[in-house]
């Protein structure tokens, strides 16, 4: 066997069949739902808990990272959002009008991801004009969390059974 067949038994195509695809939906959705505008939730519970510098440091952390998607938002967020709209419209047509199984894949990995862009967005735009106390933060920063849950929660139903509508149609019991 040659290193590119034994590449490409382990990294296969059949993206909805693949153990990897199922493992990296995971990892994607555990992620984004533990990182809520990019600060640990770990973070906000301890700066509850404890108080004192840990307080200081979430207060510190939400500051930085919402100054942060501001300013990338309003420096180049026409940019991103017509080369997402490019890409993603493309990944769509290969997908679903070609029927390139790894272009649903990758759509229906990353599309939804958009939506908790917007949810971060619109979370720092909050935290923006209003106090940053750490209950105010709290608060915005637990919503902006569950509001990424449930796209994931969606997202994973959505794709699972797409997933198994792929594998029966194309796998043995087509």
């Amino acid at each position: 066997m040659d290193l590119y067949s034994t590449i490409f038994e382990i990294i296969d195509m059949r993206s909805f069949s693949n153990l990897w695809y199922w493992i990296v939906l995971a990892v994607v959705w555990s992620s984004a739902s533990h990182w809520a505008m990019g600060v640990p939730y770990d973070l906000l519970v301890r700066a509850r808990r404890a108080g004192g510098q840990a307080e200081q440091d979430l207060l510190d952390i939400v500051r930085i990272n919402r100054n942060r998607l501001l300013y990338i938002t309003e420096v180049s967020g026409l940019a991103i959002l017509g080369f997402s709209c490019f890409f993603f419209s493309g990944l769509a047509m290969l997908g679903f009008y070609y029927s390139v199984e790894f272009a649903q894949a990758v759509f229906l990995l990353l599309f939804p991801v958009c939506f908790v862009m917007l949810i971060n967005i619109s979370t720092a735009r909050k935290l923006r004009q209003g106090d940053t106390s750490l209950d105010i933060v709290g608060k915005s920063l637990i919503r902006c969390r569950i509001y990424t849950q449930i796209i994931g929660m969606i997202s994973i139903l959505i794709t699972s059974l797409w997933g198994m509508y792929q594998n029966f149609s194309i796998g043995a019991l087509g």
